[in-house]
């Protein structure tokens, strides 16, 4: 009797062990369980993003890295992440990687706007969407990403040569402006450029008399500036596509015998702290806000359109225009 009844227990522990492993690799019609991926395109769960971001260029760039990064790990995300060091073709080879991957969701900031349709069609043909972050692609194929995260750099020009138009309201003129220029080809220099150039081309009285890539870095500004100032009789203002190009510039309008910010008015676009500062101090005029922590709306949309869900085209940041007079108040609660 007792040999009986061991085997019967072993028999229902063996069907009880049974049922557990049926559990754990079926779904609830009897086939494969869903993985991390299916869940959370069912609705739920972690997911995978590869995430590709232009590059450590500036203070902006490297706030826009770290919020995404802290927001990818607040939410449970697994992030993978590759910095293209400003070069296209790395941005093309990490996508290309994350579609081997076989990630849930792409997100990238492109260095450029234009040359992504091949990669972007490889994406879509993998069925995994794709997410524009910062910057946005030029494509007559929008069916290539889902939605585009970001500013309005259009806006971000047109409000710097707003600010300028009514600075020199009742002045005669001429107003000598030289331009700074982010990297060339991407979508904020070239957006940045045109809603300027937008803003105060109805106005005779402004002229830019030298406009010449940066590059986004602060040494690079420094170098294009000392080449303006010595090109360049009289220069009243200058505009800078970013901070970092504006605070290399300042060095070298400080190294030419020049005070920034009186004697050469300076525009920038971004709002990084050290920009903040140098307007505390009188030595940038007026910044027009870029916002670049991202990271939480990302993630956010990330979600959504993982599960399936309808998302807007485009979703814009909330962003201001900090003139001088601002600054001191705003300086403290600058986080980047």
């Amino acid at each position: 009797m007792a040999r009986r009844a061991a085997l019967l227990l072993a028999a229902t522990a063996l069907l009880a062990s049974s049922a557990l492993t049926a559990c754990s690799t079926e779904g609830p019609s009897g086939g494969p369980a869903a993985g991390p991926s299916s869940r959370a395109k069912a609705g739920g769960g972690a997911f995978t993003m590869g995430f590709a971001q232009v590059g450590a260029e500036s203070g902006w760039r490297t706030a826009n890295t770290k919020s995404v990064q802290e927001a990818a790990k607040k939410a449970g995300i697994q992030l993978k992440f590759s910095d293209a060091q400003q070069k296209q073709e790395n941005q093309i080879k990490a996508i290309r990687t994350f579609i081997q991957q076989k990630v849930d969701v792409i997100a990238f900031s492109p260095v450029v706007e234009s040359g992504w349709d091949t990669v972007l069609k490889e994406a879509k043909d993998a069925g995994i969407p794709v997410i524009l972050t910062d910057r946005a692609v030029d494509t007559k194929d929008t069916s290539l990403y889902k939605t585009f995260l970001g500013s309005d750099f259009v806006k971000e020009g047109r409000s710097a040569g707003e600010w300028l138009t009514a600075a020199y309201a009742n002045e005669q003129g001429p107003v000598n402006i030289v331009e700074l220029q982010g990297t060339t080809g991407s979508a904020p220099a070239n957006d940045r450029k045109a809603g300027f150039a937008e803003a105060i081309r109805d106005d005779g009285k402004f002229k830019v008399v030298a406009s010449q890539t940066g590059d986004f870095t602060r040494a690079k500004g420094k170098e294009v500036m000392q080449a303006f100032l010595k090109s360049q009789k009289d220069i009243d203002v200058l505009y800078a596509h970013n901070d970092d190009m504006a605070l290399g510039a300042i060095q070298a309008i400080e190294e030419s015998g020049k005070k920034p910010g009186t004697d050469i008015k300076v525009i920038s676009v971004d709002g990084i702290k050290d920009a903040f500062t140098a307007m505390a101090e009188g030595k940038i005029n007026v910044v027009v806000e870029c916002n670049p922590l991202l990271g939480d709306q990302l993630m956010e949309l990330a979600g959504k359109v993982v599960a399936g869900e309808s998302v807007p085209a485009r979703v814009e940041t909330q962003e201001g225009v900090f003139p001088q007079d601002k600054a001191a108040a705003a300086l403290p609660s600058r986080t980047y």
